[in-house]
C-alpha cells in the first residue's frame, strides 16, 4: 500500500524516470504488481464501506438500542426497589399506630370494665346493706313485738300465779295495781 501510493505520488508530481525505475525494481524485486494491489485496496474499501454502512451500524444501532433498555429497565427496577421498600416502611408505620390504637382501645375497654365491675360491686353491697339494715330492723320489730307479747303473757301469769297464791279474787284495782307493778319490773330487765 505504501509502496503504490509511493509510485502514484512520483508519477503525479512528474519526478525523473529514474526514481520511477527504482520504485519498479522494488516492485520487481519483491514481486509486488501494483495494479492488483490497488485493485485489492480499492475491493477492500468497497467491502470495508459496505460492511460498515450495512452491516456495523445496524447492529451498533441495536446494541445501543438494548443496552437504553436495559438501562431503563434497571432505573425502573430501582425505582419499584424503592417505592417497595418505602410502601414496607409505610405499612410498618401502619402496623405500629394500628397496634397503638388497638392497645389504647383495650386499655379504655379494660378501664370501662373495671369501673363497671366497681360500679355494679358497690351498688351490690349498698343493696347488701341496705337488705341487711331492713332486715335488723325487721328482727328488732319482732324482737320488740315478742319482748312485748311476752311482757303480756308474763304479767298475765304473775297476776294469775298471784291470784292462786292469794286464794282471793283481786279486784280490777287490785289486778291493774299488780301488772302495773309487774309491767314496770319486768321492763327494768
Amino acid at each position: 500500500m505504501l509502496s503504490s501510493m509511493l509510485f502514484l505520488a512520483t508519477v503525479a508530481t512528474g519526478h525523473s524516470e529514474e526514481a520511477a525505475s527504482g520504485i519498479t525494481k522494488i516492485t520487481q524485486d519483491f514481486g509486488i504488481n501494483v495494479p492488483n494491489i490497488a485493485a485489492q485496496m480499492l475491493s477492500f474499501g468497497i467491502v470495508a464501506f459496505v460492511l460498515w454502512r450495512f452491516g456495523f451500524k445496524p447492529v451498533l444501532a441495536t446494541l445501543d438500542a438494548r443496552q437504553k433498555k436495559i438501562d431503563s429497565g434497571l432505573k425502573y427496577a430501582e425505582e419499584m426497589q424503592a417505592k417497595l421498600t418505602a410502601a414496607a416502611q409505610e405499612s410498618t408505620q401502619l402496623i405500629k399506630t394500628a397496634q397503638l390504637e388497638a392497645s389504647k382501645v383495650v386499655e379504655e375497654a379494660r378501664k370501662a370494665s373495671k369501673e363497671f365491675a366497681d360500679k355494679q360491686n358497690a351498688e351490690a353491697t349498698a343493696r347488701a346493706a341496705d337488705t341487711l339494715a331492713k332486715a335488723q330492723q325487721a328482727i328488732e320489730l319482732e324482737h320488740k313485738k315478742m319482748l312485748n307479747e311476752a311482757r303480756g303473757e308474763i304479767a298475765r301469769l304473775v297476776v294469775k300465779t298471784t291470784e292462786q297464791v292469794l286464794a282471793k279474787k283481786l279486784s280490777d284495782a287490785d289486778r291493774a295495781a299488780y301488772n302495773d307493778a309487774a309491767s314496770k319490773e319486768l321492763t327494768a330487765l
